[in-house]
């Protein structure tokens, strides 16, 4: 593992759609070693957009995980009420739409409309789930009504970029996501768009992610290149961390990780649980994770 150059600016972006589970927490105590240890700038950035399965419990979890993990952040929302108030991103949809539409009309033929329903998803997607492009020739209206609007994602499009843990990556994007929605059929931008935009206004050049987020980084990186004022994105640093192992080096099940109905920090014993797994991470001691001074210790011998 490499570790970032500075300047280093960088984030915590949980969903307020479920309780915070052990990936999470896992997660948020890395972003937050790495960026201490560079002594840079971390940011609290929530990601709301899915108001559909938004819980007031949810977003207070948020909250009451990082306070039991004793991480800190230097900017961002100080609570439910101040994140409702001043962060939600129900207050920026209005730039996310604008960077939208100077898109579409910039760069034809990037963005089709798909008046596709769930259903009719369901049954056409491909054998990796992916969808198969079918409303990319029908050339719907952009305004037509109850439709997304999808990225026209060319075949052999391949993503590489260096990752600080992983080495060169290059995502295949075409065949790991394909034709990806940007604009959701209520009108609101869709997470890719969202999370790029406001990477880019928060300065962002360090993201902290998992392997399975590769799909991500790739389509946000690819969109970098045409949304307006994004292209400062492809010069952000990226660390994908592997998966989560137990004390005999076995992955993690997922129900393991997903903290079942009640989250981390109901079900654990205390942060403990987190800091130890992230030891095993980073190949570190089983006493550097019995705390997160600990933690911080041992990454500092790392170089």
């Amino acid at each position: 593992m490499m570790f970032p150059a500075a300047p280093v600016v960088s984030r915590l972006a949980p969903t307020p759609s479920g309780f915070l589970h052990l990936g999470n927490a896992v997660n948020f105590t890395l972003t937050w070693l790495l960026v201490r240890r560079a002594k840079g700038q971390l940011h609290l950035r929530i990601d709301d957009l899915d108001r559909a399965r938004f819980r007031p419990a949810y977003l207070e979890n948020i909250f009451r995980t990082l306070q039991w993990l004793g991480l800190d952040y230097d900017h961002g929302p100080t609570g439910p009420d101040d994140f409702e108030r001043h962060y939600s991103q129900r207050h920026f949809l209005g730039q996310y739409e604008t960077a939208l539409q100077a898109t579409l009309a910039s760069h034809p033929g990037l963005f089709y409309t798909c008046r596709c329903s769930r259903t009719e998803l369901a049954r056409q997607a491909l054998p990796d789930g992916r969808y198969p492009g079918t409303c990319r020739p029908v050339a719907l209206p952009a305004d037509a009504p109850d439709t997304a609007w999808r990225a026209h994602v060319p075949e052999t499009t391949s993503i590489t970029f260096p990752d600080l843990w992983q080495g060169p990556v290059t995502v295949p994007l075409d065949q790991v996501l394909g034709d990806f929605v940007v604009r959701k059929k209520d009108g609101a931008a869709a997470y890719q768009v969202a999370s790029v935009l406001d990477d880019v206004r928060l300065g962002i050049t360090f993201i902290v992610r998992g392997l399975d987020l590769l799909p991500s980084t790739a389509a946000q990186l690819w969109l970098g290149q045409y949304l307006p004022q994004a292209q400062q994105f492809h010069q952000t640093q990226f660390l994908h961390h592997g998966l989560l192992l137990d004390e005999q080096g076995q992955k993690l099940s997922k129900s393991t990780q997903a903290g079942h109905q009640r989250g981390i920090v109901e079900e654990a014993s205390g942060p403990q649980v987190v800091y130890a797994a992230v030891a095993r991470l980073l190949g570190l001691s089983v006493q550097a994770g019995k705390s997160l001074q600990g933690l911080q210790d041992g990454l500092g011998l790392l170089g």
